[in-house]
């Protein structure tokens, strides 16, 4: 008797466990399982193209016609600045006119080599970051 109380007691507290597992086990807060149609996207995302907004057409024009204007000023600019230092060089006298020149070819040259020294010093430099 006692043997069949032990069992009754031991079968009731196992089915008790057993439904408040099952409980548990209901209210559980995993993800939701992917969509199918998800589970095959691949891992890197793929290149979407940029999408350009337009601007209103007067906008585009105008932007246009002051690119235009400004190419035209720089235009103008160098062809001014080239005629001048030609004209400074035509009221010289002979003398005067070669030691221009050639300080003219000392300074491009001294430009040249400034500039040469300088992206070697970059390149040298710069080999301390690569790797």
């Amino acid at each position: 008797m006692m043997e069949r109380t032990l069992f009754k007691r031991s079968l009731v507290l196992l089915f008790a466990f057993i439904l408040v597992f099952s409980v548990c086990e209901g209210q559980s807060f995993d993800r939701p399982p992917a969509h199918k149609l998800q589970k095959n996207v691949p891992k890197r995302p793929i290149r979407s193209r940029t999408i350009k907004i337009r601007e209103p057409r007067s906008i585009e024009k105008a932007k246009k016609k002051t690119e235009a204007n400004e190419r035209k000023l720089k235009k103008e600019y160098a062809k001014y600045v080239r005629d001048n230092k030609k004209r400074s060089l035509e009221i010289q006298t002979p003398a005067v006119r070669e030691r221009m020149k050639q300080n003219f070819k000392n300074a491009d040259a001294r430009y040249k080599s400034k500039r040469k020294n300088m992206i070697a010093r970059n390149r040298d430099s710069a080999k301390k970051y690569r790797r």
